[in-house]
């Protein structure tokens, strides 16, 4: 006996991410619907490399009566009015985007790090998934916080454009070509060009009456939800770039901890942490890069040192699959969590 799951927005990067992830884990299933926005409603897609083809269904008429679970890849928008549509009738909501994070009734997720908040799930039906970026930060930075607490993190992120969306990868594409043919870089998603550049912007601007006057939405979302998924007590500052990849982000993370730790013994902890692949030579290429983590379901640490600035203090180089831990991987893993711990179906 299984699962029936629907998923939302999925023609998409993520939501075709999370159909993929589905067939690869064997979730168990009962039945699996693709439902998109109207203008997709008809086409066909691929469930995973199982060779069965969905019909996407327009989410407007969607009937999500007498369904299980509703993985949501659909932006804001479309969020906010079906996600209450389907937790009324009864299918447990799994929502990518940023809209439920921060609502107090709402669990925040990442299975490897607060599993037990999952329980609080009823009083919405809806869970939500965090920001991409926060995502694959909280899994390296749960089982060293146990270890010596944590106390003030200092991150610098390295961003691909698939975080943007389809649009995104196509602008770097488009670009990139433009470069070697001598076209016109058309500039169309980001503010400014993407190809051979970097830019230190991802989502838009806060005023000072958010009390991050300076920062943008994407670098508060990383402290806002870190301290709901990890600890209300570690303090987070970020600055988030985005960079001319197409899939994989990279983080670059200072930490301070309030009893000391050694490099070596953070290695061990890491070495051993749910949901971590630890690689770390001091040597040429002895560390991971967005390429090698593409398709994989771990977040990768590399680069463990002392940061001799302040008193326990250490530094490490963190990338992961955006699509993967930071979206689809992570909403799949929340659907297990939830049937081992409530549903129980399969």
């Amino acid at each position: 006996m299984g699962y029936r799951v629907v998923v939302v927005g999925a023609t998409g990067n993520v939501g075709r991410e999370m159909l993929n992830i589905l067939a690869e884990r064997e979730f168990p299933l009962a039945d699996i619907a693709a439902v998109a926005s109207p203008r997709s409603q008809g086409t066909m897609i691929d469930f995973g490399d199982t060779g069965k083809e969905l019909k996407v269904q327009n989410i407007e008429n969607f009937d999500f009566t007498g369904w299980d679970i509703a993985l949501f890849a659909a932006g804001s928008g479309p969020t906010k009015i079906h996600a209450p549509r389907a937790a009324a009738a009864g299918c447990t909501v799994i929502d990518n985007s940023s809209l439920y994070r921060m609502d107090p009734d709402v669990p925040l997720i990442v299975p490897e790090v607060n599993p037990e908040a999952i329980d609080g799930y009823k009083k919405r039906n809806i869970i939500a998934n965090p920001n991409c970026s926060t995502a694959q930060m909280v899994v390296a930075l749960k089982p060293l916080h146990d270890e010596a607490g944590i106390t003030r993190c200092v991150v610098s992120t390295y961003q691909s454009v698939s975080g943007a969306g389809k649009d995104g990868m196509d602008e770097l594409f488009e670009q990139t070509r433009a470069v070697f043919v001598g076209d016109e870089k058309v500039r169309k998603k980001f503010t400014k060009q993407i190809a051979f550049n970097v830019i230190p912007h991802i989502d838009v601007f806060l005023d000072s009456s958010s009390g991050y006057d300076g920062y943008t939405k994407e670098e508060w979302k990383m402290a806002a939800e870190t301290n709901k998924i990890l600890s209300p007590d570690i303090r987070v500052t970020a600055t988030c770039v985005r960079v001319p990849v197409f899939v994989g982000h990279s983080e670059a993370i200072n930490l301070e901890f309030e009893r000391p730790i050694s490099v070596a013994r953070a290695q061990s902890i890491l070495r051993e942490a749910p949901g971590v692949m630890l690689i770390d030579k001091r040597e040429d290429g002895g560390y991971t890069t967005p390429v090698e983590c593409v398709g994989d379901y771990a977040t990768f640490v590399s680069r463990v040192r002392r940061d001799p600035t302040v008193e326990n203090g250490l530094v490490l180089w963190c990338v992961s699959d955006n699509l993967r831990k930071g979206a689809a991987l992570n909403a799949v893993q929340i659907a297990e969590l939830l049937g081992r711990r409530h549903l129980k179906k399969g």
